[in-house]
């Protein structure tokens, strides 16, 4: 009988991970006793009055207010340190509810926008698509709107630091969709395989990237990812801007298809999908993730 290789095996998880995983599968497991309807404002209700204060969310929310939109009334910064750590709840606890999540999205078909037909034409012509998405509203309803017409859409995830709390949270996003792509240098060739032959691929743009372009966002520089665009040029995808946006009844969501982004150079098309998300963002500030270090001080981000 042959031994198992020692090198196979997994490597063991932290103790901090553990106790931390454990924390967050008593809290999801409290959750589950709600309906949904329930579970999903109540896990809201937690990240922005409980894990909001105690992770240091509120004060980096304040201080990229303060950056960005130092015009805000203090009232409104306050409504938001506790408005996005809410959207950011709802979100994860809508993606740990798998199958009733989806058969909301499916329900109500949300998706609308001016791109709706490029995507339909890119559908028939199996065409590959690049969907420009952002931590805004809720991701997730994007991949189950789309799922739902039997358009291929993949993704391309970063598995998280803590392992114990990767064995749960990954098999959770791929049962909303398939398939994902894990950053590394097997995920990212199956990725472009994927691409090549004509698959919808979703990547994300709104986080600082420090080796990016310096391109602007709310009228600062911040370095920004420019793969979403030379993949398109390079592979003659169409590519979008896409979001789950969130709707007032703080369950249901409007998916947004935006207008195609013309090839030209990435900077450019780059440009372009910051100035549409900003936008977006300050039609609904409390559905963008501003706890993100955007606008890194550090790092080289270029100063005017």
């Amino acid at each position: 009988m042959t031994r198992p290789d020692p090198a196979d095996a997994p490597e063991p998880v932290a103790l901090r991970d553990r106790l931390a995983n454990g924390a967050f599968l008593a809290l999801m497991g409290l959750a589950r006793l709600l309906p949904y309807e329930r579970r999903v404002p109540a896990m809201g209700w937690f990240f922005g009055h409980v894990l909001g204060p105690l992770a240091g969310w509120r004060r980096r929310i304040r201080d990229n207010l303060a950056r960005a939109c130092p015009e805000l009334p203090p009232a409104e910064v306050r409504r938001l340190t506790r408005a996005v750590p809410d959207n950011a709840g709802r979100s994860l606890a809508e993606i740990y509810s798998g199958a009733e999540f989806i058969a909301r999205i499916h329900a109500t078909e949300p998706l609308t926008g001016p791109g709706l037909p490029a995507l339909e034409q890119a559908a028939a012509a199996q065409r590959p698509v690049i969907l420009a998405v952002a931590h805004f509203g809720n991701y997730d309803a994007m991949r189950a709107a789309l799922t739902m017409r039997g358009w291929p859409v993949g993704a391309l995830y970063r598995p998280m630091n803590n392992q114990a709390f990767n064995r749960h949270y990954i098999p959770a996003m791929k049962a909303i969709a398939e398939p994902m792509f894990p950053r590394g240098r097997s995920g990212l060739a199956a990725m472009l395989r994927f691409l090549k032959g004509g698959g919808w691929l979703s990547l994300g743009y709104d986080q600082f990237d420090g080796h990016g372009a310096v391109l602007r966002f709310f009228g600062l520089p911040t370095k920004t990812v420019l793969t979403p665009a030379e993949l398109a040029i390079r592979y003659d995808a169409l590519i979008l801007p896409i979001a789950g946006i969130r709707q007032p009844d703080g369950l249901s969501f409007r998916v947004e298809v935006g207008a195609p982004i013309a090839h030209s150079d990435p900077e450019t098309m780059m440009q372009q999908l910051n100035d549409q998300l900003e936008a977006q963002v300050r039609a609904h500030m409390e559905q963008w993730f501003w706890v993100h270090r955007r606008w890194k001080q550090r790092g080289g981000t270029a100063q005017d």
